[in-house]
């Protein structure tokens, strides 16, 4: 829980900055194109819905981080920590975060459950968000933001769903809004050069892998304690049939 309010805080904080920021340096507003995108519905009435999509690429997230120390005049090892925590709470080696952004001038939308109003589509498969921000599932108007999560990996192969993408589809559900008018809004990304693990070098790869490892050494642990546990039983078996065995020969 902890980990999804400073998540949360940390996405109004990108998109605060990236608002207050519009005459900022080129390249970074080039970056910014390539990953943020937006689509604009109107109705008869002249109730409008705009939709803000962004996909925390690795091209993204370093352009931000840059700027952020720049602005900031960071040291190398605050830069770093902030890319940790930064990662950390994204959890990108292990989801794929998109924030989405709805500003509903127009009647009351009611898009819960959202799961089933959003999905992801890589190649010829849809997948479901994983998690997302909950206050989606409630109505409103006007300005409703969060992050949604989907999956990175097979579940049952544990393959990189990514691997030999060239692209991602997010899609919504016409059913979002009525201002739509049975529209499905769709953004696409081009991923295929997208390279999450540049994110994890120099002293932030360090902490992670030794957060990996912790991680492994605690499951391998309760492996040996469990495993442990049923030898003993058998063991214990072992000994309770022997005892039987030498009983039933003394008569």
């Amino acid at each position: 829980m902890k980990k999804k309010i400073c998540l949360y805080m940390l996405s109004l904080f990108i998109f605060s900055f990236l608002a207050l920021n519009s005459a900022s340096a080129a390249p970074f507003d080039q970056v910014i194109s390539r990953w943020q995108k937006e689509q604009y519905f109107v109705n008869d009435m002249g109730n409008n819905l705009s939709i803000t999509c962004t996909y925390y690429s690795a091209e993204f997230i370093e352009a931000y981080i840059q700027s952020e120390s720049q602005k900031n005049l960071w040291t190398q090892n605050e830069a770093e920590d902030y890319k940790y925590n930064f990662l950390q709470a994204l959890q990108l080696s292990e989801m794929i975060p998109i924030h989405i952004k709805f500003m509903n001038n127009g009647p009351t939308m009611h898009p819960g459950p959202f799961d089933v109003m959003v999905k992801l589509r890589i190649g010829n498969k849809l997948y479901k968000a994983v998690d997302y921000d909950k206050r989606f599932n409630f109505k409103f108007q006007g300005t409703m933001e969060g992050l949604v999560y989907f999956p990175r990996y097979d579940e049952e192969t544990g393959k990189d769903l990514l691997k030999g993408a060239k692209t991602v589809r997010l899609e919504f559900n016409s059913a979002l809004s009525s201002i739509l008018d049975n529209k499905q809004p769709y953004f696409i990304w081009t991923i295929a050069d997208d390279d999450p693990a540049k994110l994890y070098q120099g002293k932030s790869a360090n902490r992670f892998e030794t957060d990996r490892l912790l991680k492994r050494l605690e499951k391998l642990r309760k492996d040996k304690a469990e495993h442990e546990k049923q030898l003993q039983g058998i063991n214990d078996e072992i000994s309770t049939v022997q005892k039987r065995l030498d009983e039933l020969a003394k008569q």
